[in-house]
């Protein structure tokens, strides 16, 4: 077993210590809707907004399924003031537009790394959450762009129960059953069939092998809470198979750590972005 394990566990019990009854901040700036920053580029067929803060090191940060650039607003605010950070909203979520038939993990990585190439950025780090975690992960195995750190939180390999709790897919299938039944009805409160193809990336998607997680060159850091969505043990899993990679499970925390506990998440990848690692021992 790698040895860092141990170092991150460590780490994590103590913040998890300092960081009791830390109140969050209220954030100022209008992440996701900041119109003195916004910007939109047609790329890979599709049209994907993005905002820019800060300067330094280029950091692209990558929400959740079904959320957008707000849902990162934590992670901006802290980052900015030390890196070039680029917060985009996925296709079909946020000001993106989805312009395809079937959303897939391999097709937002790709919109990722032809923004990247856009911006003419000569290499990243990334921080993805959830779906935002497995995209980094793809564009790891890709190795397009030239990729430095990656750190992702709540992301998984496969859809099933041995990747994923029973009470998250129970609820993703429930939501399912709810999209099919308002498309039936002609209900027009809401996008159903935009939900439909979200619903479907969370049922079906991703399918990452081990042969395919040890083709990541970037030091990646696993995150997850201990009461995740994601099965701690799936979190060793994508830990053990890729080559320098470190695991940080938070005690007491859950899937919404970033926002929820975002003073003592944001720390931990402040640290892990901070310092240089030795792998070979």
């Amino acid at each position: 077993m790698k040895k860092s394990i141990f170092l991150k566990l460590i780490l994590c019990f103590l913040f998890f210590q300092s960081s009791i009854n830390i109140a969050q901040e209220k954030i100022k700036t209008p992440y996701g809707n900041n119109i003195e920053v916004g910007k939109y580029i047609k790329i890979n067929g599709t049209k994907l907004y993005y905002e820019e803060y800060g300067t330094g090191e280029p950091l692209l940060i990558i929400h959740s399924c079904g959320t957008d650039i707000k849902a990162m607003e934590y992670q901006i605010d802290f980052f900015k003031n030390n890196y070039r950070v680029i917060a985009v909203d996925s296709r079909g979520q946020g000001k993106s537009t989805l312009n395809t038939k079937k959303l897939t993990y391999d097709l937002m990585a790709k919109d990722l790394e032809e923004l990247v190439k856009h911006l003419k950025l000569d290499s990243i780090n990334i921080l993805g959450w959830s779906d935002g975690g497995i995209i980094a992960l793809k564009m790891g195995i890709n190795n397009n762009v030239s990729v430095k750190k990656i750190i992702t939180m709540g992301a998984n390999l496969r859809p099933d129960t041995t990747a994923v709790n029973l009470w998250a897919r129970k609820q993703v299938v429930e939501m399912h059953k709810k999209t099919l039944t308002m498309i039936m009805k002609g209900d027009t409160s809401k996008d159903w069939k935009k939900e439909l193809q979200l619903d479907e990336l969370l049922l079906n998607q991703p399918n990452i092998s081990h042969v395919e997680l040890q083709k990541i060159k970037a030091s990646t850091l696993i995150m997850i809470g201990d009461r995740d969505i994601i099965k701690n043990e799936h979190a060793v899993e994508i830990y053990n198979n890729i080559p320098k990679a470190q695991l940080c499970i938070m005690p007491g925390r859950n899937h919404g750590a970033p926002r929820n506990d975002s003073k003592i998440f944001n720390e931990i990848a402040n640290t892990f972005y901070s310092n240089t690692y030795d792998y070979t021992k």
